[in-house]
């Protein structure tokens, strides 16, 4: 029997933590099935571009994420408009359409024409039967030059920021930043009694 009045010990060893334990050992398995699955849908689409249809370059949403390029979902149809593709044949070659998503900057909208016009100018368009050839179907010699794209379509490349380094002179070592915030902020705080006292004394005046 426990003597005295001591704590009760509780110690708690039925957790069974190898039931929640995850391994992976199917890995290595699963990455060789991948690759396999990607090999064979490069021969399945060839001689289409093996990372899919071009996409356009948009900027991430929310403050966070709002200064980084991504790849969009498609592209507008004031973009293909721009840039001469029918919206009907954009599909068709390769090209993504979103009708719903809008053009907010001029800055976007003339990076997304310029993207869909280098597109046209490398695109090789092969004829849907061999040897029928269509308005619109590229040269015999560019068919025999054509190769599948491996890789990224016309990667998107992050912006990076320029910095330009200024020497620092006597007069900028002069200048106290603080005590400079501190006057800009009290003129922030007292610019409507500041315009009421000036405009009561302009009152006054004309009194």
């Amino acid at each position: 029997m426990v003597k005295h009045n001591n704590v009760i010990p509780g110690e708690h060893f039925r957790k069974h933590w190898q039931n929640y334990v995850k391994t992976w050992f199917n890995q290595p398995a699963r990455k060789t099935r991948r690759r396999n699955a990607r090999q064979a849908k490069a021969v399945k689409i060839f001689p289409r571009p093996t990372a899919g249809p071009l996409r356009p370059v948009v900027r991430g949403q929310t403050l966070k994420y709002n200064m980084k390029v991504r790849a969009g979902r498609g592209f507008t149809l004031e973009e293909l408009k721009a840039a001469g593709i029918p919206r009907k044949l954009a599909p068709t070659i390769g090209i993504s359409v979103d009708h719903r998503r809008k053009n907010r900057s001029l800055e976007g909208f003339q990076t997304n024409v310029l993207r869909l016009k280098t597109y046209k100018q490398k695109l090789v368009v092969f004829p849907r039967r061999a040897g029928k050839f269509k308005a619109g179907d590229s040269a015999a010699e560019e068919l025999a030059n054509a190769t599948q794209l491996q890789g990224p379509l016309l990667a998107i490349q992050q912006e990076k920021p320029v910095t330009e380094l200024v020497k620092v002179t006597a007069d900028m070592k002069k200048v106290n930043a603080y005590d400079k915030l501190r006057i800009e902020r009290v003129n922030v705080r007292h610019v409507g009694a500041r315009a009421k006292k000036a405009a009561e004394a302009e009152k006054e005046e004309k009194k």
